[in-house]
């Protein structure tokens, strides 16, 4: 787990990120130190949960182990998995993750509704890496 990422676990999980106090730009991954929109002089940032809840803005399949700091098991075969980029309107961002497990690129389409939820990033005996994964949801009448 990144600490200062999310928070929570079942309906109560969120993303969190910054926002600047002059500018209103909002961040994922959080930023501590300075305001990276570059028309800002800069101001305080804001420690603030993101939306749950987004739109499907693209995806892709992910064939390849991906590099350090990524955190696997060199001696397990790599799992292919979905990679969901998702915007949050409110925010006005676009955040990446993995989708959640079960979740392919045939279940998913441009402009679904999306949630963020809590997954396992990899465990082993002593340790469970904890991160966020994407699942579609179904539009609510």
């Amino acid at each position: 787990m990144v600490a200062g990422w999310f928070e929570g676990d079942g309906d109560a999980f969120r993303l969190l990120g910054t926002r600047c106090a002059s500018c209103a730009s909002t961040f994922f991954p959080r930023e501590d130190h300075h305001c990276r929109n570059p028309a800002c002089g800069g101001g305080k940032l804001e420690e603030i949960p993101l939306s749950r809840h987004g739109r499907v803005w693209s995806f892709t399949d992910s064939r390849y182990r991906p590099p350090s700091p990524y955190v696997s098991d060199p001696e397990l075969p790599w799992r292919p998995c979905a990679v969901i980029a998702v915007e949050l309107a409110a925010e006005r961002i676009v955040v990446l993750g993995q989708a959640a497990p079960g979740v392919t690129v045939a279940d998913l389409t441009v402009g679904m509704r999306a949630e963020v939820v809590p997954g396992v990033l990899h465990e082993d005996a002593e340790t469970i890496w904890t991160t966020w994964h994407w699942r579609p949801t179904p539009v609510r009448a």
